[in-house]
């Protein structure tokens, strides 16, 4: 059973307490997008100010296709290389994007967005897609939630 936490401590030791968490609800459990949908929902619910939170999985056809997500519906096939999310999979590098206004060829699946960080999710050299996360505030994500986030993402890794 999870309880929810409140979050009390500084923004690092909160971040440590949802890597925990993510850990001990994915232990023994193998199938991926179970995996994925409670990682979704452990990051709706840890992070504030956000208004989206899910993950793009790479298809057969080399697109990134919706996967297990918290928020209003989205966009379903998402070319490499075109907005945020396939530019961090054709990268395979971590995108903040502080106004995703100014960002060349942002894809808007909901017009209440702002800003976004988009993280890959790489076995090795291979990727199997990315966590996508969107705010209604510019300039929500910092270095800090790249750097964790980035942590948190290694942690799901080794369970998928």
């Amino acid at each position: 059973m999870f309880n929810v936490e409140m979050y009390t401590g500084n923004r690092e030791e909160n971040y440590e307490l949802v890597k925990k968490q993510l850990h001990a609800l994915l232990h023994d459990e193998p199938n991926q997008i179970a995996n994925l949908s409670n990682a979704s929902a452990l990051l709706n619910q840890f992070l504030d100010r956000v208004n989206w939170v899910g993950f793009y999985l790479m298809d057969t056809n080399g697109e990134l296709v919706l996967g297990p997500f918290q928020g209003l519906p989205a966009c379903i096939r998402i070319p490499l290389g075109k907005g945020v999310c396939g530019t961090a999979a054709l990268k395979k590098e971590t995108i903040r994007v502080k106004d995703v206004n100014q960002f060349p060829g942002h894809i808007a699946c909901d017009s209440a967005s702002q800003s976004e960080i988009v993280i890959p999710l790489l076995k090795g050299d291979q990727l199997i897609g990315v966590l996508d996360i969107d705010s209604p505030e510019t300039d929500r994500f910092d270095g800090l939630d790249q750097e964790k986030l980035e942590e948190f993402v290694d942690v799901l890794m080794r369970h998928i």
